[in-house]
Parts: C-alpha cells; structure tokens; sequence
C-alpha cells in the first residue's frame, strides 16, 4: 500500500482525510486557550478553524482574545500557497520565552481574510493549549500546527514519513 491507511472514525469524529484540499476555513465558537508558564496568553469562543486534508485543524484567535502584550514579533517569514506570507510572534511571560510560537497572517489571501489579525499556536511551544476542556495534543513534527482533540482521526500529516502525503 502507497500512503496513508486512514483510521475508522469513532462516533462522533470527523477525519481529517474528509478536509478539502484547497483547505476551508470556518468559525468556531469552541472556548481556544492557551497557556505558557502559568499565564493565560489567549482565551477566545470567536475563533476560526482551518481544515485541510490529513491535517488536524489549525485555531486561529482573534488578537483581541490575546495577552498581545506578552507576544513580540519574531524574525522570518513563510509562505502558504493558500493563505499567503505568514509571519511569526514569540512569547514573553514571567521571565520565560518560546521562540516563534505563534504565527498570522497580516494580509491573507482572500479566502482566509477573516484570520487577518488572528494568531495561531503551535500547542508544541506553548505549555497547554485547550479546544472546550479538552487539552490538545500538537501535531507531529515541527512544521505543521495543528490541535489535535478527541474528536478527530487521523493519521496525521507532520510526523517521520509523511512528507509525500
């Protein structure tokens, strides 16, 4: 077998293989936190989702829900062929820094104009990222950031072999 064999979803998940691809954003309006070294950095229920094939959803939250204070804008900039460049943010709090931690997207592309002034964690570099009471899991690897949740099967794209996905 080539690629993926995809997980039987449980009652009540959706996979991730059922994501289009051109990916599709949508609101939520999921309670989003998250939490580095003992500050409430974000705490949102007006956040969107991004979801693309293979991927767990990526939460976008708005910078109002946000401690922006404890964010720095961080060097480098990447580029999504869907959403446009994206540039990254780092995390301050109580003496402690995560290193690009977050990232946004300034001037999206049309299609994702809504997430303009919204940030997104990687749960991997933050302490406890949280979807309702449910606390995440990052998606594998270091690229991707994806939140990964009970209610969602995979596999998922990020981890050893995956890369040809």
């Amino acid at each position: 077998m080539f690629g993926p064999r995809r997980d039987k979803p449980a009652s009540g998940q959706e996979s991730v293989w059922d994501y289009p691809r051109p990916p599709r954003l949508e609101r939520t309006d999921a309670r989003l936190r998250v939490v580095f070294n003992g500050e409430m950095i974000a705490d949102s229920s007006s956040g969107f989702r991004v979801l693309e094939t293979s991927h767990p959803p990526v939460y976008y939250i708005p910078q109002a829900d946000i401690r922006i204070d404890l964010m720095r804008p961080a060097p480098g900039r990447s580029w999504c062929e869907f959403k446009g460049e994206a540039g990254y943010w780092s995390i301050e709090a109580g003496g402690r820094r995560s290193d690009n931690a977050a990232w946004s997207y300034a001037a999206p592309s049309p299609a994702f104009a809504a997430i303009a002034g919204h940030l997104a964690f990687y749960a991997s570099r933050v302490d406890e990222c949280f979807v309702g009471d449910e606390r995440v899991q990052p998606q594998p690897g270091d690229f991707y950031g994806g939140w990964i949740t009970s209610t969602i099967a995979g596999p998922f794209k990020g981890g050893a072999g995956t890369r040809g996905w």
